[in-house]
Formats: structure tokens, sequence, C-alpha cells
């Protein structure tokens, strides 16, 4: 900044600009010490921030050090005009020398050196930039508002996240998390926290929104967990037993789902069907063990969750499997009734009729049998007879 001489102050003038640089520095000062205690930037200096955090506060950061350095020259001019004030008689000299530190630029704060290409025989060999009181508060009040943006919205999410998440782990810490759903719970709570320390402004209000449902529905779910583990203990011997029962209950279901599968490939043809292992006496063994012991009830409740998973599995395989059989068994029973219904409407010895009749029933019978071919030589059949006795099919 380049120095334009101010208009000589009075003695008057000089004392009420002292006075008024003096109020804006004690305002300034009482700023920057809120400022020094705002929780954003408490957070950044705990935790060093990553990421989107860390790239929106470095200019932030250089402009704080700059804010208090700005602060640092404000009081140094102060004190230079307080002393060239408390002379007794103030001469042009020294009212010109205090009317250039309370309105002109006597900070210097820069120092450049100009290249030789580019200095004249006798001119200056530096560049030097000074700037004064005005110019710095100026300065000072747009790093502040920049600072503030950044510190104001770290510490928005952070104190929304730890605030959400505060009564949710008070209840895992009551809870434990014994189970593996409540250790992926925990987790997910953990990284979530640290994203909210570490990098909060990596998170968006959605994402927020998203996750800390997400963490809520789950809590919910561990509350019907722990109750269960609750009952679980209260009633051991009977829970036991209902294992057994659900473990013979899969054993003969994995048993019935290997007859359908068998049939299958004997007789439909079919990509290849799911297979599982029995792994029934297994389950079995396993449960021996734990109706042996005593204690935490949470290993009973994962064998029995990898029951049910392993049973709705042996289901559906055998649904699958069975679902072929008894489609077969339906399409033989609608050929059927479509041939009764041929004979009474008096077409079934037609020729063409009775020739559809021969190829779906063929088709029925072959080894590995083609439902899809079967089903639309049956729709054929019945649009067939439809057609010779005059009706709409």
């Amino acid at each position: 900044m380049t120095e334009n001489p101010p208009h000589i102050l009075s003695v008057a003038d000089i004392d009420r600009d002292i006075a008024a640089r003096e109020r804006e520095l004690d305002a300034i000062a009482a700023t920057l010490y809120d400022l020094d205690k705002h929780s954003g930037l408490v957070l950044l200096r705990r935790f060093p921030p990553t990421g989107v955090t860390a790239q929106r506060w470095a200019p932030a950061q250089e402009a704080l050090d700059l804010m208090w350095e700005d602060f640092g020259r404000l009081r140094t001019i102060l004190d230079q005009a307080h002393a060239a004030r408390t002379r007794r008689r103030l001469d042009a000299l020294d009212r010109e020398e205090l009317t250039v530190l309370l309105r002109g630029q006597p900070m210097e704060v820069a120092r450049t050196a100009i290249p030789l290409a580019q200095r004249t025989l006798i001119g200056p060999r530096e560049q030097v930039v000074h700037i004064g009181f005005t110019e710095l508060v100026t300065r000072m009040r747009a790093a502040f508002t920049q600072i503030v943006e950044v510190l104001d919205a770290v510490e928005a999410v952070n104190s929304r996240v730890m605030t959400d998440i505060a009564p949710v782990r008070a209840e895992l810490g009551r809870i434990g998390t014994g189970a593996p759903e409540l250790r992926s719970l925990a987790a997910d709570i953990d990284d979530l926290s640290t994203r909210a320390t570490a990098d909060p402004l990596t998170l968006t209000p959605a994402e927020i929104d998203r996750r800390l449902a997400e963490i809520t529905r789950r809590m919910r779910d561990a509350e019907v967990l722990r109750r269960e583990l609750a009952a679980m203990a209260a009633d051991r011997d009977a829970t036991i037993t209902r294992m057994r029962t659900q473990v013979q209950t899969l054993r003969t279901t994995y048993e019935r789902a290997h007859l359908a599968r068998l049939a299958v490939q004997r007789t439909i043809l079919s990509g290849p069907l799911p297979e599982h292992p029995d792994n029934s006496a297994e389950f079995d063994a396993q449960l021996s063990v734990l109706a042996a012991a005593a204690g935490d009830p949470t290993a009973l409740w994962e064998l029995r969750g990898r029951i049910a998973t392993a049973l709705t599995a042996a289901t559906e395989s055998e649904q699958l499997a069975q679902g072929l059989l008894d489609r077969r068994a339906e399409l033989r029973g609608r050929l059927e009734a479509y041939s009764a219904k041929a004979a009474r409407l008096g077409v079934s010895e037609e020729r063409e009729v009775l020739a559809s009749n021969r190829i779906a029933a063929g088709l029925l019978t072959r080894k590995p049998c083609d439902l899809a071919a079967v089903t639309r030589a049956i729709t054929d059949y019945r649009q067939l007879i439809a057609q010779k006795s005059g009706r709409r099919p």
C-alpha cells in the first residue's frame, strides 16, 4: 500500500482519534478472545483436521494467524501514539507524527527486492509496503468473516452428530456389545464420530440424516435383541428345547429338499438347483456344548440365528424343487380337464384335436420334461378345442 500524507490533525482531533482507536482495539481484543474459545476452533486444535475440512481450514487458519499479527500491529501503532502524545507540548512535527500514526500508513509489512532489470540508476533497491490502522481493521474484518464461516460449519456438524449419538452410545454401554449386531452398530457409531471430529465438513446434511436414522433404527433393533437375550437367559432350558426342535425341522427339510431335487433331476428339464449341505448335525453338536455351559446367552442367540438362516435356505431350496414338480402335476391336470371338455363338446376325435392332445401328452411323459414346451402345447390344444367347437378360447 502506498502512503498518502493525511491532513495534519489538531490536538483535539488527536485525542479523539486515540480514544476511538483505543475503543476499537478493546472491542477487537474481546472478539479475538471469544474467537479463541469457539468450540469449532477448540475441536480443530484438539483433533487435526483431515480431508475436506483440512482443505477448507488451511486458508482460514492462515487468515487467523494474520489476524493475530495484525492485532499486534494495531497495538504497536497505538502504543507509539500514546508515547508521542505524552509529550507536554505538541508542536507541528509532533502533530504530524501523530497524524501519520493515527490516520496514515506507518507500519511496514513487507519489503521486496526490486530486480536489477527493473531498477533505474538512482532508483530504490527495494519496494516497501506500509499499512495503517484503518487498513488493518478492514483486513481483520474480512478475515474474521472467513474464519467464523468455517468454524461455525465445523461446530454445527460436530455438535449435531455428537448430540444425537450420545444417548445411543449410553444405551450401548448399558446393554453391552456382546452380539455381532451390537458390535457392528458400535463400530458404525465410532466411524461417524471420527468423521464428525476429524473431517466434519465432509458430512452433508443428507448423509447425516441418513446415518443417524439408520443408527436409531438399529438401536431399536438392539433393544429388541436385549429383551430377547434376557428372555433366553431367564428360560434357558426351554430355549434349548425349542432350538433342538428347530434343528430337527432343519434335518427333515434337508431330506425333503434332497428328494425333491432328485425327482426334478429325473423328470424335469431345468437349470442347476441350489444344493445346501446338511449341517444339522453340526448345529446339534454346538447346541449340546452350549446346553452344558451357562452364562451369557449371546452364543445361544447367535446359534439360533444361524439355524434360522439355514432353515430358510433349505426351505427355499425345497420349495423351488417341489414347485417344479407341482407345476408338472398341474399341467397334467389341465390336460386331462381339456381332454374331458373336448369330449363333452364332441371334438375330441377330430384329427387335429387328437394330434394336439397326443403332442401335449407326449411332452408331459418325456423325461426330462420341458415344462415350457408342455405349457405351449396345452395352450395350443385349448385354443384348437375352442376353434373346432365354435367357441371363444
